[in-house]
């Protein structure tokens, strides 16, 4: 089922708040949205906003072990058996934009779940500096952790409405990293698409393998989505990657990695300067032509 907010198939137009919605959405921003607090203002022009009717959409807990995490979670109401995305966050974790990405995948007939990986370390969308962010929440977090709290996120989805054989997990910034190294960890994943996440990134104790060193466990074939303007993630990292993908198994070598020349890094996010609307609606066609193509829609 396709959604005028953000689909393949939508027309420029449908793509674009209204005048109204725009001054509306300028005018409560902070005060109810839920935008992460270091990404404030938003460009409300932008703001891609996704309603929730004929949606599940709530948040949910999910037991990981003694631990209790949320979640937020988007499905075609009243529908069972429904193929599984899992959404991982930028760095702002589970604000507004994403539980926005995952209604546009709802409307697209998928139960899209975002699980809040940070949620131990501290909550990232209430901190207005992003070194604040980074020093004090993201950069402890283990990737241990990440891969148990995304499993447990999943064995929850196929619980509550999810199929077995059509799982994919996708995410953004910090969330494409994670993604491929989901995609290298979990099994049951048919497909993949990372956005911008980093491939060859500083390892560390929390850190201690990075996407190009797992490719040869990779075990679910791989979108990578980035821009070419992206001052973090260089050209000689993803050519790395591109190396990476052709030695190793079968699914990263039926894995591909699509630049966009002149978008930079975070070209998806529509609430922030950095957003390429034309590079967004191009690469969000192409994720959902991805899990099609691999037998998840």
């Amino acid at each position: 089922m396709n959604h005028p907010s953000h689909s393949a198939t939508a027309s420029p137009a449908a793509l674009q708040p209204t005048r109204r919605a725009a001054i509306k959405l300028a005018a409560t921003v902070g005060a109810g949205l839920g935008f992460a607090a270091a990404v404030l203002p938003v460009q409300a022009q932008s703001v891609i906003q996704t309603p929730s009717d004929g949606l599940q959409a709530a948040w949910v807990s999910i037991p990981v072990g003694d631990f209790t995490m949320r979640a937020y979670r988007a499905a075609p109401a009243g529908r069972s058996n429904l193929p599984v995305v899992l959404v991982v966050p930028e760095i702002f974790g589970v604000h507004e934009h994403i539980c926005d990405v995952a209604r546009r995948l709802a409307h697209q007939g998928y139960l899209a779940i975002a699980p809040d990986l940070m949620q131990r370390q501290g909550d990232p969308s209430t901190i207005a500096d992003i070194g604040k962010i980074i020093a004090d929440v993201v950069s402890k977090v283990p990737d241990a952790q990440v891969m148990s709290d995304l499993d447990a996120t999943l064995e929850w989805a196929l619980r509550n409405g999810g199929d077995v054989k059509r799982v994919a997990i996708t995410g953004f910034c910090w969330g494409g990293r994670i993604t491929w190294l989901y995609a290298a960890h979990q099994t049951r994943l048919q497909a993949a698409a990372a956005w911008y996440g980093h491939v060859n990134a500083k390892r560390g104790p929390l850190t201690p393998m990075q996407p190009v060193d797992l490719m040869r466990d990779l075990h679910a074939p791989t979108l990578g989505l980035y821009g070419g303007a992206d001052t973090g993630i260089t050209a000689e990292h993803l050519q790395l990657m591109r190396d990476a993908l052709q030695s190793g198994s079968e699914a990263a070598q039926d894995s591909l990695i699509h630049v966009y020349p002149d978008a930079p890094h975070a070209f998806h996010a529509d609430y922030r300067p950095s957003y390429r609307k034309e590079a967004a609606q191009d690469a969000w066609a192409r994720m959902l032509a991805w899990f099609r193509q691999h037998g998840v829609a």
